[in-house]
C-alpha cells in the first residue's frame, strides 16, 4: 500500500546472544535439532557446503555476506557463520487452512509482500491478531526478521497469530484460490474502494512493500484491488496503518449484532 515520501537508512536491529548461534558445529548441531531458524549468514569467501546443503534441505534462507557484516553483529569466534533462530515456530499453511474450514469459519488470511521493517511487521501481527485473523503469510526471503523487535512491537501477538512462511508467494496464492479464498490487493493502482469489496467471504489480503506496494504479479493475480479512499495531499498510508483500515472493514462486515 504504501510509497515512502523518502527513505531513512536505520541501523539493523541488535540481536541479543539468545537470538542466534555462532560457529560451524553449534549452526549444524542447531539445524539438525530441529529449532525453527530465521536465516544464515554465511562468510562469502567460506562457503561452508554442509551448513549450506543441509539449509537448503530444510529451507532455511541464508546469505553470502563478507566478514565485516559477521564481525558487526559479534566480536566472537563465528567462524564464518552465524544463525539466527526464530522466537516463534512456523505453521505449515495446509494445517491452518484445514483447520479453519473444520472449525466451520470463514478464512481472513493476510499475505506480506516484502514488508521488511520490523517494528511495521510487528504492528500488522499485533492487529491482525486483534482482527482474528488466522493466519500471516510472509516470505521465505525477503520479509521482515521475526526478532526480539518484532516480538515486542506486536505486544505477544506473535506468540498467539499462527504465522506461515512460505517459499514461492504467488504460488501460494495460487493454492489458496484453488481452496476457495478470494484475492484482494491492497493498492492504489486500482479504482475500487475498500468499501465496495465483500470481506464476508473467504479471503486472503495481500499488503505490499514498505518501497514499492505489492508485486505486478500479484496485483494481476487478485480478484480485485481495494483502495483505501484518502483526500489530503499524502498519496499513501503506513502500512502497517493501512493493514489495520483494511482489516477492520473486514471485521465491520463480518460481525454479527
Amino acid at each position: 500500500m504504501e510509497k515512502r515520501q523518502y527513505t531513512v537508512r536505520k541501523p539493523a536491529p541488535r540481536q541479543s546472544q539468545a537470538d542466534m548461534v555462532f560457529g560451524t558445529q553449534s549452526v549444524l548441531e542447531t539445524l539438525r535439532s530441529g529449532k525453527e531458524i530465521e536465516r544464515l549468514f554465511i562468510q562469502r569467501e567460506f562457503g561452508l557446503a554442509e551448513i549450506e546443503k543441509l539449509a537448503k534441505e530444510l529451507g532455511v534462507p541464508f546469505q553470502r555476506v563478507p566478514v565485516e557484516k559477521l564481525n558487526r553483529v559479534t566480536r566472537k569466534n563465528h567462524q564464518g557463520v552465524i544463525a539466527f533462530v526464530s522466537p516463534i515456530q512456523y505453521m505449515p499453511l495446509h494445517n491452518v487452512l484445514t483447520q479453519v474450514y473444520e472449525e466451520g469459519k470463514t478464512p481472513l488470511l493476510l499475505l506480506l509482500d516484502r514488508i521488511t521493517d520490523v517494528r511495521n511487521f510487528g504492528a500488522i501481527a499485533r492487529t491482525a491478531e486483534c482482527a482474528g485473523v488466522q493466519a500471516l503469510i510472509v516470505p521465505t526471503k525477503g520479509g521482515a526478521q521475526i526478532n526480539a523487535d518484532a516480538m515486542k512491537t506486536s505486544s505477544g501477538a506473535l506468540n498467539f497469530l499462527p504465522v506461515c512462511r512460505e517459499p514461492n508467494l504467488y504460488e501460494t496464492l495460487q493454492y489458496l484460490r484453488n481452496s476457495g479464498l478470494q484475492i484482494i490487493a491492497c493498492t492504489e493502482k486500482t479504482e475500487k474502494s475498500l468499501y465496495e469489496i465483500d470481506f464476508s467471504i473467504p479471503t486472503v489480503i495481500i499488503m505490499g512493500s514498505e518501497e514499492d506496494g505489492i508485486s505486478k504479479e500479484f496485483i494481476q493475480l487478485a480478484d480485485s484491488g481495494a483502495r483505501i479512499p484518502l483526500s489530503g495531499q499524502v498519496e499513501s498510508l503506513n502500512v502497517s496503518v493501512a493493514s489495520s483500515i483494511v482489516l477492520y472493514e473486514a471485521v465491520r462486515q463480518r460481525i454479527k449484532i
